[in-house]
């Protein structure tokens, strides 16, 4: 999971996507924002759909798809077109991630009208999937909606969502929102294992606590304070334990695996250093093959 507004640039996204699909990884994400999500002026911030359609060419297996983009962004139709453009380019890989639009400093920034109340916001998401279908005229390009609202974003999910996605802080509320999305699938008559679930966090992995130290300040210039916290390598590690992935790749198994019994069957890690290529050969060499050995619950 890639957070393009946080400083990518072109030589990055190609490395990025490049090793993506070499090392086998299901699915590369990337985000849609205008700018950075965390405040820092200035920082690079690439459009997805262009970096999606080079990662189209640039591979031939790995799942592509956004996270999400925000309906306020686009004309659905023309959005729809996009898609289509990228989906067939990649041989249809493509996973559409749709959402309302949350962010009100970039809306303000670029003079992008948000609805002022949630409620808007979710009618304007609903009608705009409705126009998309429309678009595509019959042609399937699968949906990602994410979040963990109880009401509507889950009745969204369970109608439209061949994935749907959360961020959870833990394995236990992880596999209680699973539960209830089954429960408003059987409401609306659809089969709850038609739904890919997915869990997004942040992940510091290395080989030893030296490695963790040494990644622990590369991220700490990217994720700034309140997510990200404290002065020593060690502070920055023991506040990042409280929201991510955190350790050897032996522990971060450990801390992904009751996430897994729970119900998830996709990790989207956010990987901020974006230049650290060897971190992502760590996970597939030994984060991944644990992992794969555990079963799904779905």
């Amino acid at each position: 999971m890639i957070e393009a507004q946080e400083g990518l640039d072109w030589a990055l996204w190609r490395g990025i996507v490049a090793d993506a699909e070499r090392l086998g990884f299901a699915a590369l994400r990337v985000s849609d924002h205008c700018q950075s999500v965390f405040g820092v002026e200035g920082r690079r911030s690439l459009s997805a759909w262009v970096a999606l359609a080079l990662a189209a060419e640039w591979t031939e297996r790995i799942q592509l798809g956004t996270m999400v983009s925000p309906m306020t962004f686009y004309e659905p139709a023309v959005l729809a077109r996009i898609a289509l453009a990228v989906d067939e380019l990649s041989g249809g890989r493509l996973l559409l991630g749709v959402g309302t639009g949350w962010n009100v400093a970039e809306h303000e920034q670029f003079g992008i009208p948000l609805p002022p109340t949630w409620g808007e916001r979710f009618d304007r998401l609903e009608e705009g999937i409705r126009r998309i279908r429309q678009a595509l005229d019959g042609r399937e390009i699968p949906f990602l909606i994410g979040g963990g609202g109880p009401r509507r974003t889950r009745t969204i999910a369970a109608r439209e969502a061949a994935e749907w996605n959360t961020a959870a802080p833990d394995a236990e509320t992880f596999g209680a929102m699973c539960l209830a999305l089954d429960d408003r699938c059987r409401e609306i008559g659809r089969d709850p294992s038609e739904i890919r679930r997915s869990l997004m966090k942040g992940c510091l992995v290395g080989r030893d606590l030296d490695e963790l130290r040494g990644r622990a300040i590369e991220v700490a210039k990217v994720v700034p304070p309140p997510r990200i916290t404290g002065e020593t390598p060690d502070e920055i590690l023991a506040s990042a334990r409280q929201r991510w992935f955190v350790g050897t790749p032996d522990e971060v198994v450990a801390q992904m695996r009751p996430f897994a019994e729970a119900g998830a069957e996709l990790f989207l890690l956010q990987h901020f250093a974006l230049d650290d290529a060897d971190a992502l050969e760590l996970l597939a060499a030994e984060v991944e093959p644990q992992l794969a050995a555990i079963p799904l619950r779905w």
